[in-house]
């Protein structure tokens, strides 16, 4: 298969063979690429396996995974689409990698975190966890989609409390929604517009390198 997504994969520098890791798919925001993602997650390089997923619609200097209608609504067939992509990226970077598939991880930002709440919900206990950052989940994903239970999917939710593109309203709309459908949720604000903070970096850094080793029973 050639995937559909362009892609920057790091492997941990002392890698052993035969040894799987867990691995963290980044996903960026809308106008940006898969390298301003890397430096978000670097600190966690010599444990796990990253791989940046590059949009493939080109869009200004950056790229996207969709287009949009308006903000926050979504051109239904391209979200779709996307969707339907990254999972089978996915799928297809855990046969070509030493991934550990008990210990796939995604991360995005605004455009990438709205698709790895919509991943986490339609992929369900496939992943390990994922962490949104300034994103949410669409209406029709919550309605519409044929969903997985999130029961043992770890989560980290972040917003920004001066988010100027998805006022923090809807951070808290997004948590509260998640938090019906599983426990295993970590959801914290940051006096931030819409971005990332160096105190939300290292929160979500140390949350991750925490979850990876722990070992929850999937059955």
């Amino acid at each position: 298969m050639n995937p559909i997504y362009q892609y920057d994969v790091h492997l941990p520098v002392n890698l052993e063979q035969g040894k799987t890791y867990p691995t963290i798919f980044t996903l960026h925001g809308k106008g940006s690429n898969e390298q301003n993602m890397f430096g978000l997650v670097a600190p966690l390089a010599q444990d796990f396996i990253i791989i940046g997923i590059r949009g493939n619609l080109p869009l200004g200097a950056g790229y996207q995974y969709y287009e949009l209608k308006s903000l926050g609504n979504p051109i239904r067939e391209m979200f779709d689409q996307a969707v339907k992509d990254l999972e089978a990226f996915i799928h297809y970077a855990t046969e070509k990698y030493p991934i550990d598939p008990d210990k796939r991880y995604l991360l995005g930002f605004s455009q990438g975190a709205i698709l790895s709440m919509t991943l986490a919900l339609t992929m369900g206990e496939q992943l390990k966890g994922i962490v949104a950052l300034n994103g949410y989940i669409p209406e029709f994903v919550k309605t519409e989609y044929s969903l997985r239970s999130v029961k043992d999917v770890s989560i980290f939710v972040s917003h920004g409390e001066y988010d100027s593109v998805f006022p923090v309203r809807i951070g808290s709309e997004t948590s509260a929604y998640l938090k019906d459908q599983t426990e295993r949720i970590t959801f914290k604000l940051y006096p931030t517009d819409h971005g990332v903070s160096e105190e939300n970096q290292l929160d979500f850094l140390k949350w991750l390198k925490k979850d990876a080793e722990s070992n929850i029973n999937k059955e």
